[in-house]
């Protein structure tokens, strides 16, 4: 009988047949073992058939409708039992040492609950090496539409994985919650990084982990689609993490941050939906648990300035 993989690889999916395909097709030369559930969110392009098909090791998951990232990853990694979850959208692609080098944080410090990786554009340029948030909890990308070398970035400052390629303890994973599952893209890995972060748990990078992304295949880059769900998930934290009670100073601040982001969604031809997103957003926070933010792990250096710069190079790269 062969050994039990200590890794479950989790792969969310929708209406990404070749994509997923491509996806696993990577993986499936890794230089460890690993256990692989996709997780189809309703799909009626055929994914889940194709991949019984062409990867029969595979667990295929299928979900009625699309429910979105968070319950698809959970739904996933409530099939599994292995200590390390690596979550990977299904449009990385994964070289083989990969998972092996994404895992190690985790094996070498039984502190480290959540890992993130280098993920890279087609041309090059940096997506993503984890996530950082400002004192309003506006998040970005570390490093994102930069050409720098893995050896060149660091830690600083380091909140937490982004969902894009992220490994986690499954035990820390777990004791919070996974990710919650009424945001339904965008912020999600934000979300579980804060309570992560709040419950004790370290993170850390893994710059030889470095993957390519091909950025927003799921919902197209700078559409209103994705503005309208992205800012659903940013109304949502506001409320879900109380940020308009954390005095004068901090509501100002989240305010003005909103009314810049939704002006330039308008002057970009999208405001109509960033309203609207962000609308629905508020109105779910209502319902959400509270939840407390670990003041200590957001990056005040961030400021004004930092993020306007952060968010430009984000809508234009």
């Amino acid at each position: 009988m062969a050994a039990r993989s200590e890794i479950d690889v989790v792969i969310p999916s929708w209406q990404g047949r070749d994509l997923t395909l491509a996806c696993l097709e990577q993986l499936a030369g890794q230089t460890v073992a690993v256990r692989t559930t996709v997780v189809d969110n309703g799909s009626s392009d055929g994914t889940a058939d194709a991949v019984r098909e062409r990867f029969p090791g595979v667990e295929v998951v299928e979900l009625a409708t699309n429910r979105g990232f968070g319950a698809a990853v959970n739904a996933g990694v409530a099939r599994g039992v292995a200590p390390f979850v690596v979550v990977v959208n299904n449009d990385v692609l994964c070289p083989p040492q990969f998972v092996e080098r994404l895992v190690a944080p985790l094996r070498g410090d039984s502190a480290v609950g959540m890992v993130a990786s280098v993920l890279v554009r087609p041309d090059g340029r940096i997506d993503s090496y984890g996530l950082e948030v400002d004192r309003t909890l506006a998040a970005f990308n570390r490093f994102e539409g930069l050409r720098l070398p893995p050896d060149a970035l660091d830690e600083d400052g380091l909140l937490g994985p982004s969902g894009g390629a992220a490994a986690y303890r499954r035990s820390a994973y777990e004791a919070v919650g996974g990710f919650d599952e009424r945001i339904f893209g965008y912020m999600e890995d934000v979300d579980l990084a804060l309570r992560l972060r709040g419950a004790g748990w370290r993170a850390a990078g893994a710059r030889r982990a470095v993957a390519t992304h091909f950025r927003a295949a799921t919902f197209g880059h700078r559409s209103s689609k994705q503005v309208s769900i992205a800012g659903f998930a940013r109304a949502y934290m506001v409320r879900k993490y109380s940020l308009l009670a954390q005095g004068l100073g901090r509501a100002a601040a989240v305010l003005a941050w909103e009314a810049a982001v939704v002006a330039g969604e308008f002057l970009l031809g999208n405001g109509p939906a960033a309203v609207r997103g962000r609308v629905r957003g508020w109105r779910a926070g209502g319902d959400a648990p509270a939840a407390a933010v670990p003041w200590e792990v957001v990056d005040e250096k961030i400021g004004v300035l930092g993020a306007a710069v952060r968010r430009l190079r984000a809508v234009t790269t």
